[in-house]
């Protein structure tokens, strides 16, 4: 197969055809190598700030935004160089305004007891191990943004949730985050080492099959793995588009919000055994329980395991361990039937404001500063992957590799590309559990008789029955 995929920034071609089709018509990191300082304040010096500014005007008599303006950001496989710039400039845009940054790998558990006292910063990005939107909403931490996004224009004139690429999530109907980096889950491979081999690049789960059969032969490797620490990995990497490609967007909206006896449906029950095949043939590396996100990812760079389940982060956030003559390769995860397209369910991280924030005046201007046509083009430039937002023409970007182009014939082609949607992420009460039991099947301890009954005993939890 024609070599497709080398870097993250292949998504930007997926987005450049979905906008193509819009335009006819009118989208779980856990720790990370090294950190970000929040600007050289810990949470005790965040705490004293913010207590100090208590009482500071947010907006001046004239309208003005001035005041304190408290900004959370995880910072993972994407890094935090398009922040500081689009900080640095609203600063600049805005100087009455003071920015304190909280960023960093683990800044959502460092962050945690702020939110949860009431405290929480103005602005947040949702990413990383320890978020969900879903259930930030639930616990009523995000501020509805329904009536006064609706109201926001983009510089075009026209309402910004009309530019956007994927609309933003709702909560019976009300919308309490924007999407801000468009993003899909998929399988990578090593481009060199199938070309070398001659292994065949799956189409759908038979030749997937086939490939892991060969790979194990041949390398005496399993073949797959994935992070046991985080099950959320395999969870929305390789089971959301299967189920979106066995249901479309009906199951999918089922599955996230824990429809009763939606894991007894025959689809997705089909989709489960699928998993037990791979488990059952030893294609699924038996240690991976142990394995947290980023050494899955260096096993997979060393030749340990041939494909792993990662968003478009991966090759960003693995630059620097990179062995010479390893080609990334991406595909749709593959679990579909014969014959069917691959899924792809876009994988949207969304910024937020708090419900309860200190300067809300001041959070609105930063989220509508941030959705331009200068800064998407700019997210892409410093992190190769695509801001939700439509228009940005990347096509004579000289930081934009030409090698998209190649992949453009495979997003293009509808036959081979299906894209689903999902009403809003699962939340983490639901995800949890779910992902728990994921784990026992894939290691063999459990059946998918028993783990149907563990997901619908999950889902009824859920609903609080």
């Amino acid at each position: 197969m024609k070599k497709l995929f080398t870097g993250p920034v292949l998504l930007l071609v997926t987005v450049l055809f979905i906008v193509g089709l819009l335009a006819a018509c009118s989208s779980d990191n856990d720790e990370v190598n090294g950190s970000t300082e929040n600007n050289g304040n810990n949470e005790e010096d965040n705490n004293q700030n913010n207590d100090s500014n208590d009482g500071d005007a947010a907006v001046s008599g004239d309208g003005d935004i001035s005041g304190e303006l408290e900004i959370q950001y995880f910072v993972g496989g994407y890094g935090d160089s398009w922040w500081k710039e689009v900080i640095s400039d609203f600063e600049d845009q805005y100087p009455d305004i003071t920015i304190t940054e909280h960023a960093g790998p683990n800044i959502n558990d460092e962050m945690r007891s702020r939110w949860v006292s009431d405290d929480p910063p103005d602005v947040v990005y949702i990413d990383g191990a320890g978020s969900s939107e879903t259930q930030m909403v639930e616990d009523g931490q995000l501020l509805d943004l329904t009536d006064w996004i609706n109201d926001v224009k983009a510089e075009n004139g026209s309402p910004l949730l009309d530019n956007l690429i994927v609309e933003p999530a709702r909560y019976d109907g009300d919308i309490y985050s924007l999407p801000l980096v468009f993003d899909t889950w998929g399988t990578w491979y090593n481009e060199t080492q199938f070309e070398a081999e001659g292994y065949e690049v799956p189409t759908d789960f038979d030749s997937y099959m086939s490939t892991m059969e060969a790979i194990q032969e041949n390398e005496g490797i399993a073949p797959f793995a994935t992070t046991g620490q985080h099950p959320y990995y395999f969870l929305r990497g390789a089971l959301t588009p299967a189920f979106g490609a066995a249901g479309g967007d009906e199951l999918l909206a089922d599955i996230v919000t824990g429809a009763e006896g939606v894991w007894e449906r025959e689809e997705v029950v089909a989709t489960m055994e699928k998993v037990a095949q791979m488990q059952e043939a030893g294609y699924i590396y038996d240690g991976f329980g142990a394995y947290n996100h980023t050494q899955s990812q260096m096993n997979f760079l060393l030749g340990d395991h041939s494909f792993i389940p990662v968003g478009f982060w991966l090759p960003n956030e693995m630059a620097n361990d990179v062995p010479d003559g390893f080609e990334f390769g991406f595909i749709p995860t593959p679990m579909q039937d014969a014959g069917e397209p691959f899924a792809i369910v876009p994988d949207l991280r969304p910024l937020a404001i708090a419900e309860n924030a200190s300067n809300p005046e001041a959070a609105k201007a930063f989220v509508e500063f941030v959705f331009t046509q200068e800064y998407a083009t700019a997210f892409s430039e410093h992190t190769g992957a695509i801001m939700n937002l439509m228009g940005v023409d990347l096509s004579d970007n000289e930081n934009v590799p030409s090698y998209l182009i190649e992949a453009n014939a495979m997003i293009n082609d509808p036959d081979q590309v299906q894209i689903y949607h999902r009403p809003h992420p699962m939340s983490a009460d639901l995800e949890t559990p779910i992902g728990d039991a994921l784990i026992s099947l894939m290691l063999g301890n459990m059946t998918v008789e028993e783990f149907t009954e563990a997901a619908e005993d999950a889902t009824a939890d859920y609903r609080g029955e």
